[in-house]
């Protein structure tokens, strides 16, 4: 045992740990045999507090300030008081200083989706993400529920675990509160406080605090988002027919503009040129009212076949069939058939050359 290593262990009298770090929360004072030397000095730095442990027991806590380590009341025992025990002092002490400023800027984020039911999209599933900033309140419950014997405590070994609550609260949170996934943007401030204050009774449990939670984002699977961007786009677009309009002449453009089109490349810049000149002549047509539209073209007319003992005959027009109905060629039994009929069928359950027998009388009654 090197003998500068003991004697730097008992002229040790300043207490005290200035942190370069940003994730420490607890720093246990190292020193030869966890003993102190009576009389010594402990400072407590604001955003700082002290936890002294006498034989595995958290005997007392140091709020900021200077402190003699030479009180009565305090249970230290140092070798000095001890010589027969050859500087080997059977009572050990440990001092934890713990940082009770703010940690800032640590994530959290959901690991799988969360499922809930939308009052627009129906069952829909959400990812979410955000920051959170912990503080420890109350040190002596942290010590115990926490720490325990570790001598450097950072924010990575309990961020997982706050982790963890803060997305089981959030989940709740979000599925039972009926917003639509469209609004939750609006009301990240309000899920961010509901959600602390649900988790507080839970973290301080701890001896820790959340003097802050932020939601950063809310998301959506992503077929449902490129779904709602087609109908974003929609909506921008505006007019369909004056987008598809442009978007075929942007289509000519770039087969006119292609080098290896050949002749058909022109003639698709020409037509082009010809079809942007007609349109914007009639934009520039200012009040002249536009010229009527063509007609639309006659309806086509349906032409008959007829089928008498076993020989088929046709086509006839309507009109050819309304010659034969007055002449007896046509009856109503005698089977037609035009295209789009399912089968053959006799004239008088065809409603349009049903009407052809009700032109002419029927046969007189027989005398009575």
């Amino acid at each position: 045992m090197p003998i500068m290593d003991f004697l730097r262990g008992q002229f040790i009298d300043v207490i005290e740990w200035t942190d370069d770090t940003r994730d420490t929360m607890v720093y246990r004072f190292e020193r030869y045999g966890n003993e102190i030397k009576y009389g010594a000095k402990l400072t407590v730095r604001e955003g700082q507090t002290a936890v002294f442990v006498h034989e595995g027991q958290l005997a007392d806590v140091f709020t900021p300030g200077l402190y003699m380590l030479e009180t009565n009341n305090m249970p230290i025992m140092t070798t000095l008081q001890h010589w027969d025990h050859g500087f080997a002092s059977p009572f050990k002490s440990e001092i934890y200083f713990i940082s009770t400023a703010r940690f800032t800027d640590l994530k959290w984020g959901t690991k799988n989706p969360i499922m809930l039911r939308d009052p627009e999209f129906g069952p829909t599933r959400i990812r979410a993400f955000g920051t959170y900033t912990v503080r420890v309140a109350d040190a002596a419950r942290f010590m115990t529920e926490i720490v325990g014997t570790d001598g450097e405590f950072t924010t990575d070994e309990i961020t997982n675990q706050i982790r963890n609550i803060i997305v089981q609260q959030f989940s709740q949170v979000v599925a039972g509160s009926g917003i639509p996934v469209l609004d939750m943007a609006a009301n990240t401030g309000e899920f961010g406080k509901i959600v602390a204050d649900r988790i507080s009774a839970t973290i301080t449990e701890y001896g820790l605090t959340l003097p802050e939670l932020y939601i950063e984002n809310i998301s959506l699977p992503p077929a449902v988002e490129e779904a709602l961007d087609k109908r974003t786009s929609m909506g921008v677009v505006g007019d369909l027919n004056k987008y598809t309009q442009f978007q075929t002449a942007e289509a000519m453009r770039a087969a006119a503009d292609n080098p290896g089109g050949g002749g058909m490349g022109e003639g698709l810049g020409m037509g082009m040129g010809m079809a942007m000149a007609q349109g914007l002549t009639q934009a520039m047509g200012g009040g002249r009212a536009a010229a009527p539209a063509a007609p639309p073209p006659p309806p086509v007319e349906h032409v008959w076949h007829i089928a008498v003992n076993g020989q088929t005959s046709g086509p006839f027009s309507k009109a050819d069939l309304g010659r034969m109905a007055q002449s007896g060629e046509l009856t109503r039994q005698t089977h037609v058939w035009t295209a789009g009929q399912d089968g053959w069928k006799i004239a008088n359950d065809v409603p349009e050359l049903a009407q052809l027998f009700t032109v002419m009388p029927p046969p007189p009654p027989p005398g009575v």
